[in-house]
Parts: structure tokens; sequence; C-alpha cells
């Protein structure tokens, strides 16, 4: 019983079983709208997404990591601001002026050499979405500008600037997007293409998984992480111990925009026909890589296997057209995990209020 109570008390235990109730919770809810939409298909549906990627083997898998890779980046944009005390709204702005510059750089910068032009385009667009990143954190340091509101704002900005920067550099007036990348641009598949049977597979999943690990060490193995998140506990804390506050929230945002614009590169370097439109539309990678930080807990290693679920249930999803099920009942799904994800710090509270009340039982009974 005692080592029950050690491991429900354990810190990361706690954020896991949070996370897999508002994963269950968002699930159930789920079920039930598909069971109102059409009760006789909705059980077979249900197993369908449940079963993901892995119903159509490898190339369902290939398709997973596809869709987890640009996620996965805004997750830990989001959730490395967060374990500083900032809350990056703004990581869909950030995405979007990363990606244009991507595209930009894999169109216009040709004169690059093969190995190193898709490299670069990389670096562009993590430096543009740094850029954006760091104008909210800029405001919150030296005029206490709330963070979220700023980030809002940029989202908008970001999507008509690169609206109007498609439409003057790199326009294709008849499908009403961004022309092709050259070839030398796009990420290499070093063979995974052909692995997973699929065009969109090439190595983004291992850039994917090394941001995971490098911000990772940052935050629990650095000084440097340690003065974030000492930042974002306790402000007056930091204050009276010598931390720069204002400098390290400046530096948290731009940290977060760079991880969010690589996310964006990587999506649109891919060489799977994805292009940027013309649209007034808010990129959705950047408000999914809130869900995925929610249900990660903020720790990369959490939002990395979270970015891998919501990757799941979407290929799940896709397949449940065979059901008669319109596509769209995914993103219903996925919007109630997203809102339940929400109330994981409240599932959290609820297993600490359980496991103290259960070791104190178990005291009174020794």
């Amino acid at each position: 019983m005692k080592q029950k109570h050690n491991f429900l008390n354990n810190k990361g235990s706690k954020s896991f079983f949070a996370s897999i109730m508002a994963i269950a919770a968002g699930l159930l809810f789920g079920l039930l709208i598909l069971l109102l939409s059409n009760a006789k298909q909705a059980l077979p549906a249900f197993g369908m997404i449940l079963a993901g990627g892995f119903t159509d083997g490898l190339e369902g898998v290939g398709q997973v990591l596809y869709l987890a890779n640009p996620i996965i980046l805004t997750g830990l944009s989001v959730g490395f601001a967060f374990k500083t005390g900032l809350f990056n709204i703004g990581s869909s702005g950030q995405f979007t002026f990363g990606a244009f510059w991507a595209i930009y750089v894999g169109v216009k910068w040709t004169f690059l050499p093969a190995g190193i032009h898709w490299i670069v385009a990389l670096i562009v667009a993590a430096i543009a979405g740094a850029l954006w990143g760091m104008v909210p954190g800029l405001l919150k340091a030296i005029s206490n500008v709330n963070e979220v509101i700023t980030s809002i704002m940029m989202n908008y900005i970001g999507m008509y600037l690169v609206n109007i920067l498609i439409v003057k550099y790199v326009f294709d007036p008849i499908k009403n997007q961004s022309v092709a990348v050259a070839k030398t641009a796009i990420i290499p598949k070093a063979g995974l293409d052909k692995l997973f049977h699929s065009s969109n597979m090439n190595i983004s999943i291992f850039i994917a998984v090394l941001m995971v690990i490098v911000v990772y060490i940052v935050l629990n193995k650095t000084i440097f992480g340690y003065e974030l998140k000492a930042c974002g506990q306790s402000p007056s804390a930091s204050k009276y111990a010598g931390i720069n506050a204002k400098r390290n929230i400046v530096l948290s945002m731009t940290i977060a925009g760079a991880l969010s614009g690589l996310g964006g590169g990587l999506l649109y370097l891919a060489g799977s026909g994805k292009y940027l439109q013309v649209l007034d539309i808010l990129a959705p990678q950047g408000f999914n890589g809130i869900s995925v930080a929610l249900l990660g807990m903020s720790n990369p290693i959490g939002i990395l296997f979270a970015g891998l679920f919501i990757g799941h249930i979407t290929v799940g999803g896709s397949n449940t057209q065979l059901y008669n099920f319109v596509p769209e009942v995914i993103d219903i799904i996925i919007s109630a995990i997203i809102y339940c994800g929400a109330f994981a710090l409240l599932f959290k509270s609820i297993i600490g209020r359980f496991t103290r009340r259960t070791a104190k039982e178990g005291k009174e009974e020794g």
C-alpha cells in the first residue's frame, strides 16, 4: 500500500493520470456524438478512431508521424513558455510567419547548395518565429502588457501580413497559394518514404524528437532553464535572488516563437503538396499545440506523446467515412479532448487530494 501511495504521490504520475483522465473524458464525449449521429455505426467508427494509424499499417503510422511533427513543435512552444509562467497563445502566428519565410527561402534562395538549402530554410523559419514571439515578450517585459492579449493580436497581424507577403513574393495566382519550393529546399526523406509507403515521410520526426530532447535538457539540466522556471513559479523570489526577470521573459517568448516557426518550416518543406493559401484563417497547428501542451502537462516528453496521440486519432478519424460519418467528426472529438485537456490541471488536483486522503487514512490504520 505504501508503494502505491508513493507512486501516486509522484508528480510525474499525477500528471500522467490527469492527462489520461482528460483524454478519456474527451473520447467518451466523442462516442456520445457518434451515437447521436448514427447509433448503428457508432461503435465500429469509434473503434476505427482508437485504432488510428495502425489500421493502415506502416503507411498509416507514417501519416501519424507526418501530422504530429508540427504540433509537437507548437506544443513545445506553448509548453516552454508555460513552464516560465507565460501563456504563448500566439503560436499560430509564429507558426505561419516561420512557414512563410521557409517557403520564401525555398523559392528564392536557389543559389544555395542542395545539401544546406533546406537547413538554411529551417533556420530562417526559426528566426522568423523567434522575432514574432519576441514582440509580446518585449511588451510584457517593458510595459507589463498581458502576453495573452498581445500574442492574440500578433496572430492576426501575422496572418494578414503573410497573405500580403505571399501575393508580393511567392504567389501562384491560378491556385491562390504559394508556389512550390525548389527540390533542394525539401527536407530529405532518407528512405523513410519507401519504408512507410508514404511520400509525406521525411526526417522531420527526428528533428522534432531532437528539439524535444534539447528543450528537456535546457529546462531541467541547465542553470538558464532553472532561472526561467524560477521566474515562472515565483517572480518575486527570483527578483530577490538577483535573476533578471525581464530578460528571461523576452528570451522565453523568443525561444517559444522559434519552436513554432520551426514547426511551420517542417510542415511546408516536407514536399507533400502543402502550400500556404491566401485565406483569412489562423493556422490550426498553433491552437492544436495548446492542447498538446495541456495534455503533456508542459513536459517535453509528455508533449511528444501527446502530439503523437493527436496525430493518431486524426488518422483514425479520417477512416470513419467508411461508416458514413463526415470527416469533420474527428475535429469535434479532438475539440472535446482539447476542452477536457484544459481540465487536466483540475484532474491533477483531484488525484492529489485523493492520494493525500488515502495516505492519511493509511497512517491512521497503521
